[in-house]
């Protein structure tokens, strides 16, 4: 990424860093307020640690200080696997499920689900058209994902970034809560924005990355990867529904080294310090207060010391998932007015994008 997108995000996020400084500091002057925050969760598997820590805790801060805050469920980009449909149905409300015990609030943010909003697959279409085949093809993403599958990938794996440029610009975003793997796909964003333009005039904004404090959380299993849903090692990922029992074990598990002390050191101890790094999250503590804790213990006494932390921060997640869950019709009903909402704010960008290219 060059130097001067890397400045632009940290300005960025230097907003929701003064979210942790007391409501006056949320709302001094900002030398660039946040107009519209737009980001986007497959339905497909229940979110984990590293979801949470990265994506969905931002969304919830987000939501309590900006006016215009959008989050969809992308069941579009889910199906670029293969998916049944019953199963579909049922993860979109699971997701829905998941982010209303989280905290995301209808009555703040704009909670819908993608497929509702067909205006997102017209501007998909047309920017599709606008971005050339190898740029999609040396996205890092598409070369690790197809070098995973036996016949390559479909055309939908190919060009999901681009409906995923259309799902932020629809909205007309400004900025965007991105992880440091989607670094890349938001270049693709700002560079079809700018695309279009500089074909047609100048309609939409060029939105921006919010990178996300919490820097990838890596998996229990092999400390060289991030966590994933897809992990084929059961052990090597905690999602928010695991039960106790099912974190004890995993965290026991966990991968770390020879020498028993408590110190964080990403380059070279780099299991220790993903242990560190989640106790600090999850506790919202700094890493050095992280590594006190632990002052004195071995890293088998720290796991369990960590173990404990997640438990307690997903416990009323867990139970309120759980109480969700049981009412089908309201997450319909959430899911329902989000979208009405989102296609009240969808409808006349997309009317006007179809004027500029011709079609009306």
């Amino acid at each position: 990424m060059a130097m001067s997108s890397i400045r632009k995000a940290r300005g960025c996020w230097s907003f929701i860093r003064a979210l942790h400084k007391g409501p006056d500091a949320a709302h001094a002057p900002q030398k660039e307020a946040v107009e519209r925050v737009f980001s986007g969760i497959q339905p497909t598997g229940i979110p984990h640690l590293g979801n949470y820590l990265g994506a969905i805790e931002t969304w919830v801060r987000l939501q309590e200080t900006q006016g215009s805050v959008l989050y969809s469920v992308v069941d579009l980009h889910s199906i670029t696997v293969p998916q049944g449909p019953a199963a579909l149905q049922q993860s979109i409300l699971d997701m829905t499920a998941v982010l209303l015990a989280c905290g995301i609030d209808p009555e703040k943010s704009i909670l819908f689900q993608q497929s509702q909003v067909p205006e997102h697959t017209q501007l998909s279409w047309i920017l599709t058209c606008l971005v050339r085949l190898p740029r999609l093809q040396h996205l890092h993403q598409w070369k690790a994902k197809t070098a995973t599958q036996k016949h390559g990938g479909t055309a939908g794996l190919l060009t999901y970034p681009v409906l995923q440029a259309a799902d932020i610009l629809l909205y007309k975003s400004t900025h965007v809560p991105v992880g440091e793997d989607q670094v890349q796909h938001m270049e693709l964003v700002q560079d079809l924005a700018q695309t279009f333009n500089k074909k047609y005039g100048e309609f939409f904004p060029v939105p921006k990355s919010i990178l996300t404090p919490m820097k990838k959380v890596k998996s229990l299993r092999d400390p060289a990867a991030k966590m994933s849903k897809s992990d084929p090692d059961k052990l090597a990922t905690v999602r928010i529904t695991d039960s106790a029992e099912e974190i004890v074990q995993k965290f026991r598990k966990a991968v770390t080294d020879f020498t028993s002390e408590v110190t964080y050191e990403p380059a070279h101890r780099p299991g220790v310090s993903n242990l560190v790094a989640i106790h600090a999250a999850v506790t919202r503590i700094p890493v050095e207060e992280a590594v006190r804790c632990g002052a004195g213990m071995d890293t088998a006494r720290y796991k369990l010391l960590v173990a404990d932390a997640v438990i307690e921060k997903f416990a009323p997640i867990k139970r309120e998932i759980e109480k969700l869950k049981m009412d089908r019709g309201h997450l319909e009903k959430v899911l329902q007015a989000g979208s009405a909402k989102a296609k009240e704010l969808a409808q006349p960008v997309c009317q006007e994008v179809r004027k500029l290219v011709g079609f009306l």
